[in-house]
């Protein structure tokens, strides 16, 4: 006889003679080494990914989409007995759901809401397990490709309402500040005194350069005969016409 442990995680199927006899639970357990076979199946939870294939839509276009698998094993036996390669199987069964379900859907509606896809997959996946031990836990669109040009042509659709949103933007803060500028004015007209107040504040500001332009109403002149005086005293002398 001999001996053997089984952890947690795991269990052991035993074949007696070439039959199945019995799952070994975690434990430890006795056997015959010579009559009995041990085979291990691991319980824990797995992931497995589908790589991006290409996919026509409803509408007929061309797209990637990969998948991603989580499932883990419900039935030991099953899962060793069913199928040669149940995660294989598994495998194929996403494959074929993913196809189903984008061919059903149109490429707008894919690129509006890609978890349509993901919302039915685990059960149209599921269908395909029956009998094969595998429990799917979930199963999603990891990535959704599309084709270059259809790739340029959505990212400049994006930068186009980017730019849209950013003009408009722009146009209402222009249109803000010409209201505000027009206010400022029938303020002003309507009340001077407001200017010389702000014209005083500006003035009183570190940095501030005022320039002063004189109003020329109020430069004295002058009344005296200054100028006339000057020009006597340039003014050469006359010639003197009598000859001695």
């Amino acid at each position: 006889m001999a001996r053997v442990t089984v952890m947690d995680w795991e269990r052991r199927v035993q074949f007696t003679d070439g039959r199945f006899d019995k799952v070994l639970a975690p434990g430890r357990h006795r056997y015959n080494r010579h009559r009995s076979s041990l085979l291990t199946v691991d319980m824990r939870q797995r992931s497995t990914v589908v790589p991006g294939q290409e996919l026509l839509t409803a509408d007929g276009i061309t797209v990637k989409v990969s998948v991603l698998l989580a499932w883990r094993v419900a039935d030991p036996r099953a899962f060793l007995t069913a199928s040669t390669n149940a995660e294989y199987d598994l495998y194929t069964a996403a494959q074929l759901a993913i196809r189903d379900a984008v061919a059903a859907t149109a490429f707008d509606d894919l690129l509006a809401d890609r978890g349509r896809l993901s919302a039915g997959l685990a059960e149209a996946t599921a269908a395909y397990l029956d009998g094969l031990g595998v429990e799917l836990i979930s199963a999603a669109v990891k990535d959704l490709m599309l084709p270059g040009e259809l790739r340029r042509a959505a990212t400049e659709t994006l930068l186009a309402r980017e730019r849209g949103k950013a003009e408009l933007e722009h146009a209402r803060a222009e249109a803000a500040s010409l209201r505000t500028l027009a206010n400022a004015a029938r303020l002003l007209e309507d009340h001077p005194a407001l200017l010389q107040l702000r014209t005083i504040q500006a003035a009183a500001s570190p940095g501030t350069t005022v320039v002063l332009t004189p109003d020329p109403s109020y430069i004295p002149v002058r009344r005296d005969n200054t100028a006339r005086w000057w020009r006597q005293r340039l003014a050469p002398p006359p010639r003197s016409l009598a000859r001695s």
